[in-house]
């Protein structure tokens, strides 16, 4: 019986069934389908790009963040390592200059009526500042109040006596503006050669400022007749101090003939100086002398009644500091320190005092005899003008005039040099004023030094009042 539910399975087919061929029999294959060849273009093409797939997968792995490197550590310097404190580098040593150097490196700038007191100078390797002495205010008071009109030159020097150093270098030359006329030893001496004779005959000839001489003829002139050894019955008559202030020719001249004589004349010449280098930081040429065994020529040169004896006014301020300075001279300096692009110090003014050409005593006596000069010689009435002048009056000011006209007609030679210093003051100056006058007189050197002194020394004697009691 047969149950719907448990109907019996449909056999499967049947599959043919391929009889195993007998031996020797031939057995027929179906033939499959031919697979194309591969070519070599296909080879190629997979070569190319499997390596261009291989970077791209390589750079998307090395990208990720998880697969960087850990950065690695700074290298540890070996000074750390060691435990030593790391030093700075060593700084080039610098070089000094000395003085000599110092001269060839200023010798081409003119300092004349500098504006400033500082200027820039190119050396062989490197641009220097050079800080002069120059008081600006001063420089610049001189400078702005020359007498370019009437003058054909003009040179003004003020020093510090104490040191040496060059306050005011103000000055004009007409012939050539880039010279320097302070510098310049062209100029006749002129009367100013008188300190070296006063000198000489105060020290070695125990005059003295009130010893009375003898002369004839008049005051300014220098004849042969008025050598002579006697004097007529009725002489002129004045004291050596008032002979020096009115710069009297004939008592000059003959106390260079007949007192002095060439040895001791020349040898107090060049104790002050004459015939010798003038150790400065700018080319100075030696200031000129020069002496026979001729009576007359002797007179000449120790009166100033010459054109052959010449000085530079750097010159005459030096003769003046030996005075002030107890008869010591002083080195000139221009230039207190030098320093290189680096700002370091490479030079430095070191004052120094020099030789003494005249003992304390006669350089005293030489101030007094330079302060009548100002107060009853030749420089009387320059100053006189300044009278009531609140500083003037308060200073002690002593100079020597000098005055000689040149073989041109239209030129005059006018010298003032001196000193003024005031005794509550800590500060002083001497001066040298050569001013070369044309067809008409200008300012005269003694003014010239009038403004000098009275700008140098008014804010000093301002504090000096500022400080005094009020009453």
């Amino acid at each position: 019986m047969y149950h719907l539910r448990s109907a019996p399975l449909p056999a499967p087919a049947a599959r043919p069934c391929n009889p195993i061929p007998a031996r020797g029999a031939k057995v027929l294959r179906r033939k499959q389908p031919r697979r194309p060849p591969r070519t070599r273009l296909s080879h190629l093409k997979f070569a190319a790009v499997v390596p261009v797939l291989l970077l791209m997968a390589y750079g998307a792995w090395a990208l990720l963040p998880e697969r960087l490197p850990p950065a690695s550590p700074p290298p540890t310097p070996r000074a750390a390592a060691t435990g030593l404190t790391p030093q700075p580098p060593h700084p080039a040593p610098v070089r000094m200059l000395d003085r000599p150097a110092v001269q060839e490196l200023v010798a081409g700038r003119n300092l004349l009526n500098l504006s400033e007191p500082a200027v820039e100078v190119r050396g062989e390797a490197s641009v220097f500042t050079v800080q002069t002495t120059l008081e600006p205010g001063l420089q610049q008071h001189l400078s702005e109040r020359l007498d370019r009109k009437n003058s054909r030159y003009i040179g003004i020097v003020a020093l510090d006596p104490a040191d040496g150093r060059v306050l005011a270098m103000a000055g004009y030359d007409r012939t050539d503006p880039s010279a320097n006329p302070c510098l310049d030893s062209r100029f006749p001496a002129a009367s100013v050669f008188k300190i070296i004779t006063a000198a000489a005959a105060l020290e070695a000839r125990d005059l003295g400022p009130h010893s009375v001489l003898s002369w004839d003829g008049g005051k300014y002139t220098l004849y042969k007749s008025q050598l002579r050894p006697a004097v007529s019955r009725k002489p002129n008559q004045l004291t050596l101090k008032d002979s020096f202030a009115q710069s009297v020719n004939p008592v000059f001249g003959r106390i260079g003939a007949h007192m002095l004589g060439r040895g001791l004349l020349e040898s107090y010449a060049q104790a002050f100086g004459f015939n010798r280098e003038i150790e400065f930081e700018q080319p100075v040429r030696p200031s000129r002398v020069e002496l026979t065994d001729n009576a007359f020529e002797l007179a000449e040169v120790a009166s100033g009644f010459n054109r052959t004896t010449r000085i530079s006014p750097l010159h005459g301020a030096l003769m003046a500091a030996a005075v002030v300075n107890a008869g010591r001279l002083v080195e000139p300096s221009v230039v207190d320190r030098v320093t290189d692009a680096a700002g370091r110090t490479v030079y430095q003014r070191r004052p120094g005092q020099g030789e003494r050409v005249i003992d304390a005593r006669t350089a005293a006596e030489l101030a007094e005899m330079m302060r009548a000069t100002v107060q009853s010689g030749t420089a009387h009435k320059q100053f006189q003008k300044h009278h009531a002048d609140r500083v003037l009056a308060q200073l002690e000011i002593g100079g020597k005039t000098g005055s000689m006209g040149d073989d041109e007609p239209d030129m005059r030679y006018d010298w003032f040099v001196g000193f003024a210093r005031g005794h509550q003051l800590s500060r002083q100056m001497v001066f040298a004023v050569v001013v070369v006058h044309e067809d008409f007189i200008g300012t005269r050197a003694a003014a010239y030094a009038a403004m000098a002194i009275r700008e140098y020394f008014k804010p000093a004697l301002a504090r000096v009042d500022a400080r005094a009691p009020k009453s």
